[in-house]
């Protein structure tokens, strides 16, 4: 007896040290698994490196190289990390799709745009920020590249860590102008273009926003408030899943293909019209056929949008691929032929090694860090159903083909976060008209309390100052820096 309560005080003393163990163990594994990621890109970008040397070791400048493919490809990590957020956010948080689905088809539709649509031609001096002549020598020029991809990358990288989307167009702009100060003075700077990237600050974010929230109360107005809302979803539903297909034909046609093939904007149009009308019929029967048997409620209409969600997601993926692979082998491209001795001021085609560092290196910054900023845009601002996350997606589509054909400068991560809030403010505008509306009917209803008034703002007001605030530094954030860099060579190289 006395044996067989040892034994047991025995066991249950292992049992207790081996459930410390298992807690050990699970508090190890949820502490080192974020260094998996950190773990994961270091190799990709010291691969990246090797691979450089391996193609240009016996070339002069070949270190110089090295140290830009490891820039690039530390920048097309953080370019997925954040960038891609805008496209599969929405389909994210309306539960469209999981979050595994969306990097996955994120992934393959990026690389597919870097590599079938990425452009294969780039201007050494990006943008125009910067004139041809005012670098001098080709020893300035690559370290005024270095500089700018150094800065740009750990912005962006930043940025993502206090989760905020930023634009990596505009982290590139300020770093090559805050570099181009630094080596040859303020008068580098082609201020005109620095203004108008200025002024796209708040054109970007109000477009968006505007046809966003002006296309929710279209859907509103049409569908949702209507008393059959089925019949209503058979007539409007087809007629704007058309409209997207147009819009994403001219959009791919005119900004992400524009490297495969190039038209004019009339056979643009056509297309796009062709399309779009195609489209429309064909929808006619299947939404009446996924219709059928729906209940006359807001809940049934989420199953029409989800489909046209998860494709207008992969086709913005694969136009932001095709379209902002060149923020990260950009410089890169420029650096590498600089070294090879083309002039300042040349074009240069894009090496397919270089390109397939961006291209890869978006896909796997997506996968390691992107569903941080994936949740934020989706869920974290305001909520997202099929039909608010279709307004965001057609929106940033509709706003990017708008602001080209005026001559806008925009930026397409101002317009999709931009669409996100203004799909929430107008859902908070819709919802106090009806409140007050209600008040009108039954005067006797009690007010609701200021404090019970800010608990039901659909917008969180934190995201939102520091999305803009964020905004806002970017480009003098990254000017600095590079500016900085620029100063730490000249010290160096004495």
């Amino acid at each position: 007896m006395a044996n067989r309560d040892f034994q047991a005080r025995h066991l249950e003393t292992l049992d207790r040290d081996l459930g410390r163990f298992s807690n050990l163990e699970l508090a190890t594994g949820y502490v080192t698994r974020p260094m998996v990621g950190f773990g994961i890109a270091l190799v990709f970008v010291v691969l990246a490196a090797l691979a450089a040397a391996l193609l240009l070791g016996q070339t002069p400048n070949a270190m110089v190289v090295v140290v830009a493919a490891a820039l690039g490809a530390y920048m097309a990590l953080n370019i997925g990390a954040n960038d891609v957020a805008n496209n599969m956010g929405p389909a994210v948080g309306a539960k469209a799709l999981t979050m595994g689905g969306a990097i996955l088809i994120a992934a393959v539709c990026e690389t597919l745009g870097a590599l079938l649509a990425g452009s294969d031609v780039v201007d050494t001096i990006s943008k125009g920020i910067i004139g041809p002549g005012t670098l001098g020598t080709p020893e300035q020029f690559i370290w005024a590249m270095m500089a700018a991809l150094l800065s740009s990358a750990l912005w962006v990288n930043c940025a993502t860590w206090i989760g905020a989307p930023v634009s990596t167009t505009h982290a590139v702009v300020g770093g090559v102008m805050g570099a181009g100060i630094a080596t040859a003075g303020f008068g580098a700077v082609a201020w005109p273009t620095m203004g108008a990237i200025a002024a796209s600050w708040v054109i970007s974010p109000l477009l968006g926003g505007i046809v966003a929230a002006g296309l929710l109360w279209f859907i509103k107005a049409r569908i949702i408030y209507r008393p059959d809302k089925i019949a209503a979803a058979r007539l409007w539903v087809p007629v704007l899943v058309g409209v997207m297909a147009g819009t994403f034909a001219l959009y791919l046609v005119m900004k992400g293909l524009k490297a495969v093939v190039t038209v004019s904007p009339v056979v643009a149009g056509v297309v796009a019209i062709g399309v779009g009308v195609a489209v429309w019929l064909l929808m006619i029967p299947v939404i009446r056929r996924q219709s059928k048997g729906l209940e006359n409620r807001n809940k049934s209409l989420k199953v029409l949008f989800a489909i046209p969600l998860i494709v207008s997601a992969a086709l913005l993926s694969f136009a932001h691929g095709a379209n902002d692979v060149a923020n990260a082998i950009g410089p890169l491209a420029a650096i590498v032929a600089a070294s090879q001795g083309a002039g300042v001021g040349d074009a240069v085609a894009i090496p397919f090694w270089v390109m397939l560092i961006g291209a890869v290196g978006i896909s796997f910054g997506l996968f390691l860090f992107g569903p941080k900023l994936i949740r934020m845009v989706g869920s974290q601002i305001t909520k997202l159903n099929p039909m608010r996350a279709y307004c965001v997606a057609l929106s940033a589509a509709l706003t990017v083909i708008l602001a080209s054909w005026l001559g806008l400068p925009v930026s397409s991560t101002h317009i999709a976060v931009g669409a996100v809030f203004g799909v929430g403010f107008f859902r908070e505008w819709d919802s106090e008209r009806r409140l007050r509306n209600m008040r009108m009917a039954l005067p006797s209803r009690p007010q609701l309390s200021p404090e019970e008034r800010r608990r039901r703002k659909l917008v969180r007001r934190s995201h939102f100052m520091t999305i803009v605030a964020a905004w806002i530094v970017t480009v003098p954030m990254t000017a600095g820096l590079a500016a900085a860099v620029v100063a730490g060579i000249r010290t160096v190289a004495g």
